[in-house]
Order: structure tokens, then C-alpha cells, then sequence
């Protein structure tokens, strides 16, 4: 018996499009007159990268990209694979170019796995024409892969799925498996698969094993999302970056509901609260600062009470603590101010302290000044010693702090233009 013919293939597999018409999704590349549809419909091959989740068809297009072409199509993981598969891929894609005058696309999954000198091992390939090379990767190419590949490659960037296009993938697949499921159950299925097309078969084809004689019933659904649904997160991926990105600055645009529902996110993707907590305090300071200090206090105790409660209970800590900033008042003036502190600090060098500010606490030191002339603030009228200079004395009147007029740094404002006041009376004096 031929073991091809009854080997099992998954039904991801077996509903794999067989042409660009049958591909579900990515409009914006495949729609009429798109970019991508245009180059494959032509035949014409270039270099290039499918961005996106998983689960959204960069392996497919791929495929198809060869396909149309007529050109031979090569595929190596990068999770498995190394620089002795690359040149083993390259020997026989100038074999079969010489022996039938056939192209080779070799497709590179999960490209970013590879180090650099793995992927510089195909540039002279792509160079000379020995290959079209296609890459598939779920991180951001600018980030995880070389300059030099990336200056050969054109980038197109694949979207998750729509819940509607997860719902047509499930109407082909019923059909296909002679099954049925009502219409809610399909909308249920569709959510839990999260945009990836390849998770909603997988699950769909688990549920069509349990059910009788193909009728897919609420109780099948349920033992297969019993687990729960994954969302797509991934710690250090880009996933992770963009969804923390989008709680800061929806907590910095003043926004509480939509600060609400990132931090929900990343807590359902099974992100470390403490991480969280301690991207909270560092908000507090940056995007709140003194417009309203309580709320640094307010970040920290609720990293402390996560650290002391765990979770689920030290979570609503945090969430008090992210709705507090996200409608506390905002300044950035100390975040602006200390970066300006820092450059000078850099930029200057070692500027040497002015006399009357050196700790004299010897009598060498004393005989050399060291001291001379400090005045102590608390014998002064305010507790204010007006047109003294705290600053080397090449940055003598620089300003770094500006107080915005929001929260307490009004009142802040306010204080230092009477000190600023009193400076000019002194300086007159």
C-alpha cells in the first residue's frame, strides 16, 4: 500500500489555497491592483518578507509566489536549519537551473531565528540571481534581521484575520468535512482563534472528532476551548512591545478606559503583573511627574501590594494605579528637564565644583577655601539665600526645570518665579 496516499495531513494542511482567489484575507496586499497580487499575478519574482502572526498565511503566499512562477520552491526552518542546509538548498537550486533552466524561491521560515551569519550566507545568492528568496517572520524585520538582507528584500506586512474571514475559513472547512455547527458557535470559534486561520482548523477539526455524525454541538466547542484561548502575546516579541506601548501611551493621552483594556490584554496574554507595575511607576514619573506626586506613591504601592497578594487579587491594585495617572493631570517637565541635566552633564565633562560649595571638613581644606563664602539657607529671609549660584560656574543661570500649568506644578511655578524674583533684587543689591 502506498503510504503517501493514506498518510494522515491535517486539515490546515488540506485547506491550504491553491490559488490567490482562494486565499482568505489581506486585502491590502491581494485586493484588486494591490502590490502583492500584481507581482504574483506576473510571475515576475523578487526578494522578500512576509511580517505577520501567525497563522495569517505567509507560508501560502509563498507557495503561490513559486507556483506562478513555475519556479522550483525550497523550504528550510530556521529553528531547525543552518548554514549547511542554506548551501545545500543553494547547490541544487544552480543544479536544477542548469540541468531543466528552472528558478528556485527559497523560502526561509521563522527567518528571524537566524544569527547574522546565517543570513549573510544568502546574499550573494539573491545578488546573482541564484535564488528568490522569501522569508516568513512574526517579528519586526527592522529589528531582527541584517541591514544588508533587508536593503535586498521588499517587506510586505500580513494583518491577523478578521472575525469575518475566521467565519468564511469555518463555512469552507465544514463543508469540506461534511459537518455542520450553528451560527453562534461558529462566531465563538472565530473570536477564539484570534485572527490566526491556522489555529481556528486546528480546533475546528479536534471538534468535528468529538461530534456525532458531524453535528459540532456547544458542549463539542466547549471541551476544545476548555483551555482557554491564547491570545497573541509573546514576552520580547513584537507583539509584547506594541501592547505595552499602546498601555503608556493611552495612560499619557489621558485616556482610563483604553488604558483599562491594554492592561486587560497583556494580563490575558499571560504577562508578569510585576512587569507591568513597574512600567506604572516609571509612567508616574515620566507622563504625571509633579502636576500631581501622589501618583508615583500610588504606582509603587500597588507594585507592592501585587508583589504581596499575587494574582488575581494585587492586579486591581494596578488597575486602580493605572486609571489614577491615566486621569491625573500630566508634566513631563522633570522627564524633559533631567534628560537636558544629563546631556550637559555629558557634554561638559568634569567641571570642577565652586569653591564656596566644597565640604571643608579639614583645616588643609579650610585654609584653601574650601567653603569660603557658602551662605546656609536656613539663616537667610525664606530660608532663601537670593543671587546665590549653585552651578559650575560655566552653566552659572542655566535652566533646565520648566513647571507646566497643570496640577501642583502651578503652584510650583509660582514659587520659583518669587525666588527668581528675589534673585533679581539680590543681583541689583
Amino acid at each position: 500500500m502506498d503510504n503517501n496516499e493514506t498518510a494522515y495531513r491535517p486539515l490546515a494542511d488540506r485547506m491550504r489555497p491553491q490559488s490567490i482567489e482562494e486565499v482568505v484575507g489581506q486585502d491590502h496586499l491581494l485586493g484588486h491592483n494591490k502590490p502583492l497580487r500584481l507581482a504574483v499575478e506576473s510571475g515576475r519574482l523578487h526578494s522578500l518578507v512576509f511580517w505577520g502572526p501567525p497563522g495569517t498565511g505567509k507560508t501560502t503566499l509563498a507557495r503561490l509566489v513559486a507556483q506562478k512562477a513555475e519556479a522550483q520552491f525550497l523550504t528550510i526552518s530556521a529553528v531547525l536549519g543552518g548554514v549547511k542546509d542554506i548551501r545545500a538548498a543553494i547547490e541544487l537550486a544552480k543544479q536544477t537551473h542548469a540541468t531543466y533552466g528552472k528558478h528556485t524561491v527559497l523560502f526561509i521560515d521563522e527567518v528571524h531565528r537566524f544569527n547574522k551569519a546565517q543570513q549573510d550566507a544568502f546574499l550573494p545568492h539573491i545578488e546573482d540571481g541564484t535564488i528568490t528568496f522569501i522569508g516568513a517572520t512574526t517579528e519586526n524585520p527592522s529589528f531582527e534581521l541584517n541591514n544588508a538582507l533587508l536593503s535586498r528584500v521588499r517587506v510586505y506586512v500580513l494583518k491577523p484575520l478578521s472575525t469575518e474571514n475566521i467565519e468564511q475559513i469555518i463555512t469552507v472547512a465544514l463543508e469540506k468535512l461534511s459537518s455542520n455547527m450553528p451560527d453562534e458557535l461558529r462566531l465563538m470559534l472565530a473570536e477564539a482563534a484570534d485572527g490566526d486561520g491556522r489555529r481556528v482548523l486546528n480546533l475546528l477539526e479536534i471538534a468535528t472528532d468529538l461530534a456525532d455524525e458531524g453535528q459540532i454541538s456547544a458542549e463539542h466547542l466547549q471541551q476544545v476551548l476548555a483551555g482557554g484561548a491564547l491570545r497573541r502575546f509573546d514576552k520580547g516579541g513584537e507583539a509584547f512591545y506594541d501592547q505595552i506601548s499602546a498601555l503608556h501611551k493611552s495612560v499619557r493621552g489621558s485616556a482610563p478606559d483604553a488604558s483599562l483594556y491594554w492592561f486587560a490584554r497583556m494580563i490575558d496574554g499571560g504577562c508578569d503583573p510585576l512587569y507591568i507595575a513597574r512600567r506604572v511607576v516609571r509612567i508616574a514619573s515620566e507622563d504625571i511627574g509633579n502636576a500631581d506626586p501622589r501618583g508615583l506613591r500610588l504606582a509603587l504601592d500597588a507594585w507592592e501590594a501585587q508583589e504581596r497578594l499575587g494574582s488575581p487579587e494585587g492586579e486591581l491594585s494596578i488597575a486602580q494605579a493605572i486609571v489614577y495617572l491615566a486621569s491625573a493631570p500630566k508634566s513631563n517637565a522633570v522627564y524633559k528637564a533631567w534628560n537636558m541635566a544629563l546631556k550637559e552633564a555629558s557634554q561638559h565633562g568634569s567641571l570642577e565644583v565652586p569653591m564656596h560649595l566644597r565640604n571643608a571638613p579639614t583645616q588643609m581644606m579650610k585654609s584653601m577655601d574650601f567653603g569660603q563664602g557658602y551662605r546656609y539657607a536656613h539663616d537667610e529671609p525664606e530660608a532663601y539665600a537670593a543671587g546665590e549660584n549653585y552651578f559650575p560656574e560655566a552653566l552659572t543661570g542655566t535652566r533646565y526645570y520648566n513647571p507646566l500649568p497643570r496640577g501642583l506644578e502651578i503652584k510650583i511655578s509660582e514659587k520659583l518665579q518669587h525666588l527668581e524674583e528675589l534673585d533679581r533684587k539680590a543681583r541689583k543689591l
